[in-house]
């Protein structure tokens, strides 16, 4: 009895400390020693709050600065930025930090790391800087691929193909996936992309409610080829699932995420410091351990040395469409592609 007991003990004992660990290390909120923190910086931000914990546990850990994420919608975040004061940072796509920028909230900000990010991922007064991004690529399944004498290198061998089984996001349901035909409207008009995306529809197995699905379903061989974000096709080639990435080689649509100080921001020098880190490796290597992959905008990262040789080409045209452009071009895509 007194075996059992002591195997007992010894078991809690583990389970205990392995709680405790966890806790200290990931900075859980209400867990973390208050006074070794020396300030604290508030964000707006668009991003999904499974994106940004991990930066926020990581900074508190090594930085002794809490970083409070605000998550909410885009019309959300461009109304609260103008009451001032309040936070200090918003971290957003890159076509909000231009209307932010526009229309007077953001303050300059020019650093040696922001510096090193190159001209087209930046605003060129220093009002907003990109942090990382999230090209549109295809996902073809390997054993599909075994098959075909040709794999599609670009958007028009896409379309020409025949006989196959696609798979993609709803466009109405992330602003991710959005982009793509957004792109694509900026960069051939918006009658072309409509036909484009008809050429397609017939292949279409499914309008995916989430990113993550394409890429699983070219996985599971459900589908055999996918358009799809990078970040999500990584995550499923780290994960065992027989994937090809292919870069179209013409360009392709992508998601810039930057970040920019708000005018009057209550902590601004520890929101400095914060923009310095996010240009660093370790908020990728933090978002990485998570199982997010994206491609950073200060290319001279450690990080950034897996993408080296992948050419990959980005559309030139920006697609900074309002909320009330984007509305008009999804409803008519719907009309026309989705639903006819």
């Amino acid at each position: 009895m007194k075996r059992y007991s002591m195997l007992l003990f010894t078991s809690f004992m583990m389970i205990a400390v392995s709680i405790f660990c966890a806790l200290y290390f990931t900075g859980g909120e209400g867990n973390f020693d208050d006074s070794r923190i020396r300030g604290s910086v508030i964000v707006y931000t668009t991003l999904p709050a499974e994106h940004v914990s991990p930066l926020a546990e990581a900074y508190i850990k090594n930085h002794q600065i809490r970083v409070t994420f605000v998550p909410m919608t885009e019309s959300e975040l461009l109304q609260r930025i103008k009451d001032t004061g309040k936070a200090d940072l918003i971290i957003t796509d890159s076509r909000l930090l231009r209307r932010a920028a526009g229309s007077g909230w953001l303050q300059p900000y020019i650093s040696e790391s922001e510096d090193a990010v190159v001209d087209h991922f930046k605003d060129a007064k220093g009002f907003w800087t990109g942090l990382w991004y999230d090209p549109v690529v295809f996902c073809i399944n390997k054993d599909y691929m075994a098959q075909q004498n040709h794999i599609p290198a670009s958007w028009e061998a896409l379309e020409g193909m025949k006989d196959y089984r696609l798979g993609i996001t709803d466009f109405m349901a992330a602003d991710n996936a959005a982009n793509i035909y957004m792109f694509m409207v900026a960069q051939y008009g918006e009658e072309r992309a409509l036909e484009y995306m008809k050429s397609l529809h017939p292949k279409v197995v499914q309008y995916a409610k989430y990113l993550s699905s394409p890429p699983r379903m070219t996985g599971m061989g459900e589908a055999d080829i996918a358009i799809a974000v990078q970040s999500e096709v990584l995550r499923y080639v780290g994960e065992g699932y027989p994937l090809k990435v292919i870069y179209p080689e013409e360009g392709t649509a992508y998601t810039l995420t930057g970040a920019g100080l708000l005018i009057n921001g209550p902590n601004t020098e520890n929101a400095k410091e914060f923009v310095n880190w996010l240009l660093t490796d370790e908020p990728q290597l933090a978002m990485q351990a998570k199982g997010f992959f994206f491609m950073p905008a200060n290319s001279s990262l450690a990080s950034s040395r897996q993408f080296a040789g992948k050419n990959v080409v980005l559309y030139t045209q920006l697609a900074d469409y309002s909320a009330d452009q984007r509305r008009q071009l999804l409803d008519r895509w719907l009309k026309e592609v989705r639903f006819n």
